[in-house]
């Protein structure tokens, strides 16, 4: 991490925190330009150094949610690497734990808005792989995503199915809801995609 202030991107109150896990867990960290399909990610490969990303452009409770679910992947790639025989899930049991445990020191009012913690709270029982899947903690975080509202967008998991939007300079049709992910047509192609259901995009 270099020339990064956790407190120019989360709550006040977090930063400490924020920086303390970076101290005592070993990844890389960087800023990630802003990605439509994705708000953070965690990378570790063979003879190198676990990584973390996050976008630049989050609000400063999505940024720290998003953050916390990074580390959280961390810490299961070093607390079960390699001790374990059967696969691990990504967003598993093991994971799930990892992410509440990180959670929890977080989840005041000191911290998190009323609004938004109320329903992350209920999240936290039972995380789920993006904070997309949840419709009411989504709704209360974009709230306080002014970038997001100032560009006319929203989410693709908002909008009834059969509508029609754009999303990286294609137009698709909404289709039914898979999880996460929303499955799509290109109206060029009529090929069918499955795209994040928390994808920011302009309904037409």
């Amino acid at each position: 991490m270099k020339n990064i202030s956790f407190a120019m991107h989360v709550p006040a109150l977090a930063s400490s925190y924020c920086e303390e896990l970076y101290h005592n867990h070993k990844f890389e960290f960087f800023l990630s330009r802003p990605r439509r399909t994705r708000l953070g990610d965690f990378t570790a490969r063979p003879g190198f150094t676990p990584r973390i990303t996050v976008n630049v452009n989050l609000n400063h409770y999505n940024f720290l949610i998003t953050y916390l679910h990074e580390v959280a992947h961390c810490v299961v790639h070093y607390k079960y690497k390699g001790r374990l025989k059967k696969r691990i899930a990504p967003h598993g049991a093991e994971w799930k734990q990892e992410f509440r445990t990180l959670l929890l020191p977080m989840m005041t009012e000191s911290i998190f808005p009323e609004d938004i913690l109320s329903p992350l709270l209920r999240y936290a029982q039972n995380p789920a792989a993006s904070t997309g899947s949840d419709l009411l903690l989504f709704n209360a975080i974009r709230q306080y995503d002014e970038q997001a509202l100032q560009m006319g967008r929203i989410a693709l998991m908002q909008l009834n199915e059969g509508s029609n939007f754009v999303f990286q300079n294609r137009t698709f049709t909404r289709g039914t809801m898979r999880r996460t992910r929303v499955l799509c047509t290109d109206k060029a192609s009529q090929r069918l995609y499955t795209i994040p259901a928390h994808a920011l995009v302009e309904a037409c």
